[in-house]
């Protein structure tokens, strides 16, 4: 009995550590967002120019499995959905080091929408599907006007 209460004891302690790890994990990234969205604009910063678009900086690696399979066609089909309403620039976040820390960039893919002021909307960690990028752009019009 005493055996099977040490066991339980041991379970239940690192049952409360592994949700103290996820709930501090999830504090720390939504800080980086926070940070990320508070960041200054870059309006002469960026590749083009801002026009009246919304930028999607699409931040990957060469690495990037997930970049390559998953977000940058994503992307693609975003781009032929809303082409005028957007501009997608491709960025090499281990090849550009200060724009990846000025967004507070965890992981690639990740992806910042930019208002045609420059100024950082929304932040995505990690894959970003169509319909969330969709939402996001939508808001951020309707938010505009």
């Amino acid at each position: 009995m005493t055996a099977l209460l040490i066991r339980l004891g041991v379970l239940v302690v690192t049952l409360l550590l592994v949700v103290v790890l996820v709930w501090a994990g999830c504090l720390f990234v939504e800080r980086q967002r926070r940070l990320a969205l508070a960041a200054a604009p870059l309006a002469g910063d960026l590749p083009g120019q801002l026009e009246s678009k919304i930028h999607i900086l699409a931040f990957s690696s060469a690495a990037c499995t997930q970049c390559h399979t998953l977000q940058q066609p994503t992307l693609r089909r975003l781009q032929a959905l809303r082409g005028d309403e957007i501009e997608v620039v491709e960025i090499d976040a281990p090849g550009s080091p200060e724009l990846a820390d000025h967004y507070r960039i965890l992981t690639v893919p990740s992806t910042v929408l930019l208002n045609p002021a420059g100024e950082a909307f929304a932040v995505n960690y990690g894959f970003a599907n169509l319909s969330k990028l969709q939402q996001q752009i939508d808001a951020s019009l309707v938010s505009a006007h």
